[in-house]
């Protein structure tokens, strides 16, 4: 059987309900034809031309991505820019865009619920609850039982997939409580401290909250956003997989190979 647009996006609606998005934010089929016919599926964290490129390479007729290709209202396409270029190309090649953004944020089994388990802790709650169960900003969670801090920075790094980290406050000598959210979530630090987290990771952290950690002796640690939130996209497939065998939906549902971190390298005085 054919997939149309319109049932993956019921789907998606299961899996991460767009109605759990911000306000703010823009979720949901950008760019396409709700009644187009879906050959497969590309996943990514970032809507670039590179993405865009290899998914035509692949014959993936289909993008879904956390971050939106249209955030802010559109005065102008100018497809000179990267912005508008990419809107351009998927237009004339008739790439269908979806964006699960803030609605991925906050649903149970989302980014930060991605992150937590890469990470292996348990007995996982919403940072800051929403109103409905399981679902909210961020995740608090404990190793049982606790992590000396050595063992801890090795499966934080491997979660992350990064070489660095930046730490403000004090790292604990064990560790037990975890609070985090992938992505930016410097304004829940606070928040972290008073549930009793040990320590706080996330991304995007203000200068004042370093500040503020440090005066407070409490652990906060900078993952960046992008190695925060891509423990999702591999849990998003095996969603979307397990949605498509539930279906008897003949779908291919690829993770980018091409996509990566935007800060490549780590330049130390006089490397140059």
């Amino acid at each position: 059987m054919s997939v149309q647009l319109y049932n993956l996006m019921d789907g998606l609606d299961q899996i991460a309900p767009f109605s759990l998005a911000e306000s703010w934010d823009n979720v949901g089929l950008l760019v396409g034809n709700p009644d187009a016919r879906i050959t497969s599926i590309l996943l990514g964290l970032d809507p670039g031309l590179r993405l865009l490129d290899e998914a035509i390479a692949r014959g993936a007729n289909t993008i879904i991505t956390h971050h939106p290709c249209i955030f802010h209202p559109l005065a102008t396409v100018i497809t000179q820019t990267p912005a508008g270029a990419f809107l351009e190309k998927a237009l004339s090649h008739k790439i269908n865009i979806i964006a699960c953004h803030t609605n991925l944020d906050n649903c149970a089994d989302g980014v930060s619920d991605a992150l937590a388990w890469a990470l292996g802790l348990t007995d996982l709650t919403p940072l800051r609850p929403g109103a409905l169960a399981e679902t909210g900003a961020g995740r608090i969670g404990v190793f049982a039982p606790p992590l000396p801090a050595a063992a801890f920075m090795d499966q934080l790094f491997q979660a992350l997939q990064l070489e660095t980290i930046q730490i403000a406050g004090r790292l604990p000598e064990r560790i037990k409580t975890v609070a985090l959210c992938g992505g930016s979530g410097s304004d829940l630090a606070e928040t972290a401290r008073d549930r009793g987290a040990d320590l706080y990771i996330s991304a995007e952290i203000k200068h004042s909250t370093a500040r503020w950690a440090e005066e407070w002796g409490f652990c906060i640690i900078d993952g960046t956003h992008y190695g925060t939130e891509q423990p999702v996209i591999p849990f998003l497939q095996r969603k979307i997989q397990a949605l498509a065998a539930t279906n008897n939906w003949p779908l291919e549902v690829f993770l980018t190979q091409t996509e990566k971190h935007p800060f490549i390298c780590n330049y130390r005085h006089n490397s140059i």
